[in-house]
């Protein structure tokens, strides 16, 4: 399916996010769910601490017993971590030495930390320096969490943090969004491999590694497809291998509506001609090609190496958060100060500039043009940390307001 007209942004992003909805929840092992989105709220089925126990390394005591202090009582035992407390409820004027984590034994309701006391040279009596309170260094069963408690709300994304409480309830999987994997592929007879020798003509293929390397810094599973080249029957092999073991799959170049590539045969073919080849009203990444084949979401992403960046920020990256359960799809946008003009020529469309942004002492950010803005000057979006949003028209001028995206959050 071809497209004459230019299309607005938010035209040709609905029309990818349609056909991107959330994957199905599975249970995902708390080993591999960091980074993972909840698929339905967690509730609480245990209390933690399951039950109550020390905070302090010393001596569990009746706090009635202390009032006096300093005061000596009886040491009955030693209670450690891990260990069962004693069948009978501590007595009237008895002591017993407990370790951190230790469960309370019945009787006592408080602690009194080691170094306020002194024990006899036999060990068999402790002299309790200050008097103590109820509750003293004592944690509470379900003072963390209480049986029923949500503790955390569905399309949580979960961090090292939410791990560890899952883990202190038992739970060994969680219901989640699986993490995609998505496959990168370039084609074209043009590129090399790393630091293979060019002959002329040739270039060395960046948009791969830059792409895979945004997936994995977004929290995807990227899945290396190589290069392919330009043959008709090499290109089908690759895209069919790609689309039968990934959730998604991202191609580079040979999506322009003037471009002859093999890329647009074969997507054509392997979606039943519904795939999309969109011209978008942006600058850089006018072009964009998207479908599904198979039911795996294809993108088809500009040959230029920034216009590839863009593309991915603006269509790939949010279309697998989507999947992913996530609700909030795009990277942070902020209203900046331009530093200095950031000029550009009415054309219809939106320019993304790219800049770096800087908060200042006013509170507020601040952006400055990166360097060369051409499609294919790699080097100023590297140094680029946002992308000032320009619409149509003369540009800002120095002093003035930009909408800003954030790409290093």
């Amino acid at each position: 399916m071809y497209r004459d007209e230019v299309i607005p942004l938010a035209e040709a992003r609905t029309r990818v996010l349609d056909l991107c909805p959330p994957q199905e929840i599975s249970e995902v092992p708390l080993a591999e769910a960091l980074g993972c989105v909840t698929g339905e709220a967690i509730v609480a089925s245990q209390a933690v601490p399951a039950f109550a126990n020390t905070a302090m390394d010393g001596y569990a005591v009746r706090s009635a017993d202390t009032t006096a202090a300093p005061v000596r009582l009886t040491v009955v035992g030693t209670l450690s971590a891990g260990s069962t407390p004693p069948d009978q409820p501590l007595a009237s004027g008895e002591a017993l030495r407990i370790m951190t984590g230790a469960p309370m034994p019945a009787g006592a309701d408080a602690v009194v930390m080691v170094e306020r006391t002194q024990v006899d040279e036999g060990g068999t009596t402790v002299t309790i320096q200050v008097p103590a309170q109820p509750g003293d260094h004592v944690r509470l069963a379900g003072e963390d969490v209480r049986v029923g408690q949500e503790v955390f709300a569905a399309h949580t994304r979960l961090a090292p943090g939410h791990l560890g409480v899952l883990a202190s309830l038992g739970l060994a999987e969680v219901a989640a969004f699986p993490r995609v994997r998505v496959g990168v592929l370039s084609t074209g007879d043009e590129l090399v491999e790393g630091s293979g020798q060019l002959r002329p003509g040739q270039i060395y293929d960046s948009n791969r590694p830059t792409l895979l390397a945004l997936l994995v810094a977004s929290g995807f599973e990227a899945v290396d497809l190589g290069i392919a080249r330009d043959a008709e029957e090499t290109i089908t092999d690759a895209i069919e291998a790609g689309i039968a073991g990934c959730d998604a799959l991202v191609t580079s170049g040979g999506v322009s509506m003037g471009d002859f590539d093999w890329v647009k045969t074969v997507l054509n073919r392997l979606s039943g001609d519904e795939m999309g080849w969109m011209q978008v009203a942006i600058r850089p990444a006018k072009p964009l090609a998207f479908g599904v084949v198979e039911g795996v979401p294809v993108f088809g992403l500009p040959g230029n190496p920034v216009s590839s960046m863009v593309s991915f920020e603006l269509f790939t990256r949010p279309a697998l958060r989507q999947m992913t359960g996530h609700l909030d799809l795009d990277r942070l946008h902020v209203s900046a100060v331009a530093d200095e003009g950031l000029r550009r020529q009415p054309d219809g469309k939106l320019h993304l500039v790219r800049v770096t942004a800087e908060p200042g002492a006013d509170g507020r950010f601040h952006v400055r043009s990166s360097g060369a803005q051409g499609s294919h000057q790699l080097l100023a979006m590297a140094r680029a940390n946002a992308l000032a949003l320009l619409p149509d028209g003369d540009g800002v001028q120095a002093g003035g307001q930009v909408w800003t995206m954030l790409l290093d959050g």
